[in-house]
């Protein structure tokens, strides 16, 4: 493999869609996901949240990686079934573990929001779902977008774990880079494009505060 600049650049930009996939993927379905978490560990029916927050704690008390590793092989060691393509199963681990952090975010910024606003729903005559989507909702994004903010930037870095199974995300590529050629600096390369990622990302999650803060 040539270690030219260029030959280099072609080939960790091709490895970061997986990077750039993955970190899409776990936003898109994560997000919602983690909201329905939300409501279902908060249930009035007591089995059901028991179980919830179990679950929650089981995949927040475990590390990523585990959890990465067991969506991939497990489905064959116990069930016989054929992992065709790693990289769905990585993403399925991806969405469930981060959706489990979402879910205690959305739980944290539901109860930081005080009792005096559900009263006022009810003052004006909203049912329990117009108060929750015209005042709480409102309330618990401006909330929740720090410390959601602090997950996304976490996220960027996490996807690299992906290799641990073998999926050809940018490091990995990069390391294979460096033991073909003996060129270390397509590892520093990938330092460079996760600050640049993570940049982006800090600035979009301060425009978005900055939005919120319309009180300010």
């Amino acid at each position: 493999m040539s270690s030219s600049f260029w030959s280099v650049t072609q080939s960790l930009m091709g490895a970061s869609l997986y990077t750039l996939g993955l970190f899409v993927i776990t936003l898109i379905f994560a997000i919602p996901l983690g909201l329905g978490v939300c409501v279902l560990a908060r249930s009035k029916f007591k089995p059901l949240r028991a179980v919830m927050r179990v679950i929650i704690w089981i995949i927040r008390g475990t590390p990523l990686m585990l959890q990465i590793v067991l969506f991939v092989y497990a489905p064959g060691l116990l069930f016989g079934i054929s992992v065709s393509d790693r990289f769905i199963w990585v993403a399925l681990a991806f969405v469930i573990n981060y959706a489990a952090y979402f879910a205690e975010i959305y739980r944290g910024g539901i109860e930081s929001i005080p009792v005096g606003q559900y009263e006022a729903g009810k003052v004006l005559g909203f049912s329990k779902k117009q108060t929750f989507s015209k005042i709480i909702m409102p309330q618990l994004v401006k909330r929740i977008v720090p410390p959601m903010g602090n997950e996304v930037i976490t996220l960027i870095k996490d996807t690299s774990l992906a290799n641990v199974v073998g999926i050809a995300e940018i490091i990995i590529t990069a390391k294979d880079i460096t033991n073909t050629t003996g060129a270390i600096w397509p590892i520093f390369y990938t330092g460079v494009f996760y600050l640049i990622f993570s940049g982006i990302m800090t600035l979009v999650l301060q425009w978005i505060e900055k939005k919120l803060n319309y009180y300010r």
